[in-house]
């Protein structure tokens, strides 16, 4: 993927709908997508924080409301298919590795790790089980290979489901058309501030230390913000950022933030 395809410019929005971790619940998603729905307005723009699927089990209810509500909007007159963003989560990132778990240097303890955070549930709701990946990674590399390829033909089974892991982005921006600069960062755990946008790695999706306490616009932009907080804090705003993490899948809510292309944030609900 090239870094043109790994950020995408929301152009010149009228305004951003940020949706934080949905974490397989469909329910709160469906709740989410109505409030929008009723608010939304043409020139807006959508994007989904990163973790859409992982600890829930209704992993595959979850993509396909995702896919539902993404046809409805691109039926208005006037929608590109730009204008809604998935961005690239724990979750997913999990799931993308686990679908390459052959290549890994300890298939073994990598499957338990990633078991043991989240991506079990992912892996159970396209056909596979922990102790069917293991009994393939002591198999051997190819043993592996046909295990892995099984669990990615069984998400291509489903309509639509490959189509969103492959439209996954690092992260999404827009810049203040009034100003030519400042403007919103979204992304899904974090940035760390000592590096440039296209040198994050894996800190877009588990976070860096300093985010909460950001005392400057980082890279320009007037504020960042993101859907999952590591240390599981909550909803917080600050000055420069903002964090949409209701704690949906783990008994908590699903956080919608509503901003303008300056950073203002002009609505914050949850489900």
């Amino acid at each position: 993927m090239s870094e043109q395809q790994k950020f995408v410019d929301l152009r010149q929005p009228r305004r951003i709908w940020a949706i934080g971790s949905v974490n397989a619940q469909p329910d709160h998603l469906h709740a989410m997508h109505e409030v929008v729905a009723s608010r939304f307005q043409p020139g807006d723009r959508l994007v989904y924080l990163g973790n859409l699927i992982g600890w829930g089990e209704r992993i595959l209810e979850t993509i396909d409301t995702l896919l539902a509500f993404r046809t409805w909007l691109l039926s208005w007159p006037g929608m590109d298919p730009d204008d809604i963003v998935y961005l690239r989560g724990a979750q997913e990132e999990m799931w993308q590795k686990l679908l390459q778990l052959q290549f890994a240097p300890d298939p073994q303890q990598v499957l338990d790790w990633m078991t043991r955070h989240g991506a079990g549930a992912t892996l159970a709701a396209y056909g596979g089980t922990v102790e069917q990946g293991m009994a393939a990674a002591r198999g051997g590399t190819m043993m592996l290979g046909r295990w892995t390829q099984g669990l990615r033909q069984a998400m291509q089974a489903q309509p639509g489901h490959e189509n969103v892991f492959s439209a996954l982005r690092r992260a999404a921006y827009c810049v203040d058309p009034e100003r030519g600069e400042g403007g919103v960062l979204f992304v899904s755990a974090g940035v760390d501030v000592r590096r440039p946008l296209t040198h994050q790695g894996d800190a877009f999706w588990w976070g860096a230390a300093g985010f909460a306490t950001m005392s400057a616009p980082y890279g320009g932009f007037s504020r960042v913000v993101r859907g999952y907080d590591p240390a599981g804090h909550g909803v917080a705003v600050t000055e420069f950022t903002a964090t949409l993490d209701g704690g949906c899948g783990h008994g908590g809510h699903l956080v919608c933030g509503c901003l303008s292309p300056s950073g203002e944030i002009l609505d914050l609900f949850q489900v």
